[in-house]
């Protein structure tokens, strides 16, 4: 290990010289293969201290999937239906513990998961390499590989793939400094712990948490601690299911979430998974297609003949009033807010997806409005006192 790494530049190609370096030390990991870049190893060590955290406070193997500094999914490996190795497109893969965190952690969000880094709490093994060599991805930062996987990333991307090994002792200073404008930022590093002791202060009338829904809102929290703010995530069954980051108003973060925590479950819907899709169209081309199928406007689609590149034949489509209905059977949600809910219209977006469950700091002029509002749908919500806001 050395103390410094050369990029090709930083965040734009115009951004040069652009290096990383540790003052004290050396730095904590080793590049095996590729030639990550700066956007790259942002991704990498956020994505690091996500999956790092979620694996101590859950006990479980577990993987991020991010792009642009933000987790487009993130998960734990909790065994999968048939319906979800399916629209993974995993359900002709054996999984280990860890390949299945992967395959949640991917999709949530497909579409956004394209090109990702890709985080793993774990030493990668065969099971989870097979996975992501089939999956367009920029790179991975794990504590390890065995033999059988390292081959496997290595053949990624005619043997260009980024494949980064941390230190997984390896111990941050507490101060942490950042440059905007010339200019140096000091802070000391967000070491919160985040658990089950957040969630005690629960400020409505239904006080009913049961230990999954703790679980997938410790899984929220998690995440939105290294998401960028204003964010809102979903969680369900093990795994974020829609994320809102990066959104000055909290009530766009709460429906961009949302949204995605709907396309999630509309993605199971029956009339989905009996889509004919041509032998010829990939992942990624099913992904785009599935997308727009599910959206409001697929019969304008459908009505250009634009299915004909996808399909083998002509797909009934999905009305609003199937959607509708379909949405009503998703529940048991989980919610988490990286900042108090200002509005109770924060809740009545979740409500519309499923979410029974809340977590979120409090602290605004207008708690009782938004407690008033869980109490109206029977909701449990926990003050947890503490804000997480990333930059």
């Amino acid at each position: 290990m050395a103390k410094e790494l050369s990029l090709k530049y930083g965040c734009n190609p115009n951004q040069k010289p652009s290096r990383i370096f540790i003052n004290n030390g050396e730095l904590p990991i080793e590049v095996l293969n590729g030639k990550p870049g700066y956007i790259n190893f942002l991704d990498a060590f956020n994505s690091w201290q996500l999956v790092r955290e979620l694996k101590l406070a859950t006990d479980l193997p577990a993987a991020a999937s991010f792009k642009h500094v933000s987790p487009a999914g993130a998960a734990v490996g909790v065994p999968m239906s048939d319906t979800l190795k399916k629209i993974y497109f995993v359900d002709d893969l054996p999984l280990s513990p860890l390949a299945t965190a992967y395959a949640r952690a991917r999709g949530a969000d497909r579409m956004s998961s394209y090109g990702d880094f890709i985080a793993l709490s774990d030493i990668c093994d065969k099971e989870t390499a097979t996975l992501i060599k089939r999956e367009v991805s920029d790179g991975i930062i794990a504590p390890g590989y065995t033999d059988e996987a390292l081959e496997i990333l290595k053949s990624k991307r005619k043997g260009t793939y980024n494949i980064v090994k941390i230190d997984e002792n390896y111990v941050p200073e507490a101060i942490e400094h950042k440059d905007c404008f010339g200019i140096t930022f000091e802070q000391g590093r967000n070491e919160l712990k985040i658990d089950n002791d957040m969630l005690t202060n629960i400020v409505t009338e239904n006080k009913d948490l049961p230990e999954e829904a703790k679980r997938d809102l410790i899984i929220s929290l998690i995440t939105l601690k290294y998401t960028q703010s204003n964010s809102v995530c979903y969680a369900k069954d093990g795994q974020a299911i829609g994320i809102g980051a990066g959104q000055q108003s909290r009530i766009h973060c709460t429906r961009l979430a949302g949204n995605k925590a709907d396309n999630w479950f509309l993605r199971q819907h029956p009339k989905v998974l009996a889509l004919p899709f041509k032998d010829t169209i990939g992942r990624p081309d099913r992904d785009n297609t599935i997308d727009v199928y599910i959206s409001d406007d697929y019969e304008d689609v459908l009505a250009d003949g634009a299915w004909e590149y996808a399909f083998t034949q002509k797909p009934e489509p999905l009305t609003r009033e199937e959607k509708k209905e379909w949405l009503k059977k998703l529940s048991g949600v989980s919610v988490g807010s990286d900042a108090f809910f200002p509005f109770g219209d924060n809740i009545e977006r979740a409500r519309r997806s499923g979410v029974e469950y809340i977590a979120q700091p409090g602290g605004s002029i207008r708690d009782d409005n938004v407690i008033e509002t869980c109490n109206k749908y029977s909701m449990t919500m926990a003050f947890t006192g503490i804000r997480l806001f990333h930059h």
